[in-house]
């Protein structure tokens, strides 16, 4: 059946820079409207995953599958490349992204920037595109916001503008990078609401973030990475409450005592 079909399926994966090997034989799958967290701390390879996920880097063995159509590959190792960049585009295009930094383009309004992808990438119509990004954007609060520039905004308001436009591409899925690390802890909250009540929506996401409220609060799932490899994972009631690695539990007593 369609439905058993996982939106994101990670085989085996592998990444190395040079000789140095970041991600050690990883296995994640998300399902329709599943809520994955990666946690872990700097340089476990969470976001390096996520990069993965999306195509913005290159792995060097391992299957990433969407939907149930593998990725093809060219060349093996560090010549390891997709194949077909109208795939590539496809993915890209149904895995949006948010970044820590929001990558808000400067010279355009808010309004613009929600409207610009789905309009060159997607070729829609301006107008259906515009009505469609002022609900978004009213969405995840700032319809106030439409003709302002990002320079002009909270950071957590661009943040939530760089929300509303990855919807705008009403992907199948959302790939969140430490959505809420580079805010102040109020502004982080208004962040931590949008995602919330988009998890509440039954959206599929993965989800990189420090966060652990977060990740207790709105996963389905939370894997915990070290040092490359899956330490420990399941349900996050078990997980944060009853973990079974030392190393999470040392993680987690750092991390909560923060």
């Amino acid at each position: 059946m369609a439905e058993d079909i996982p939106v994101i399926e990670i085989r085996n994966l592998h990444k190395a820079y040079g000789a140095l090997e970041v991600i050690k034989g990883v296995d994640i799958t998300a399902h329709k409207g599943d809520v994955v967290s990666l946690i872990g701390s700097s340089g476990s390879g969470k976001s390096t995953i996520l990069r993965c996920a999306n195509l913005l880097e290159d792995s060097q063995q391992g299957d990433i599958v969407f939907k149930g159509e593998p990725v093809t590959w060219k060349g093996t190792g560090h010549g390891r490349h997709p194949a077909d960049p109208k795939q590539v585009l496809r993915i890209r295009t149904n895995l949006s992204m948010v970044f820590q930094q929001f990558n808000l383009w400067a010279h355009l309004t808010i309004l613009q920037n929600v409207m610009e992808a789905p309009v060159t990438v997607l070729g829609r119509s301006r107008s259906e595109v515009e009505a469609a990004a002022r609900q978004y954007l009213d969405k995840v609060g700032i319809g106030d916001k439409c003709d302002v520039y990002p320079a002009q905004l909270s950071g957590g308001q661009q943040q939530r503008a760089a929300i509303a436009r990855a919807l705008a591409m009403e992907p199948e899925a959302l790939l969140f990078d430490e959505p809420t690390s580079a805010l102040d802890p109020e502004l982080e909250q208004e962040v931590v609401r949008v995602i919330k009540d988009l998890a509440a929506e039954g959206r599929t996401m993965m989800i990189v973030t420090h966060d652990m409220r977060m990740a207790h609060d709105v996963s389905d799932h939370v894997i915990f990475l070290h040092q490359g490899l899956i330490e420990e994972q399941g349900a996050p009631e078990t997980l944060f409450g009853a973990p079974k690695s030392e190393r999470l539990r040392q993680f987690l007593s750092s991390t909560m005592a923060a």
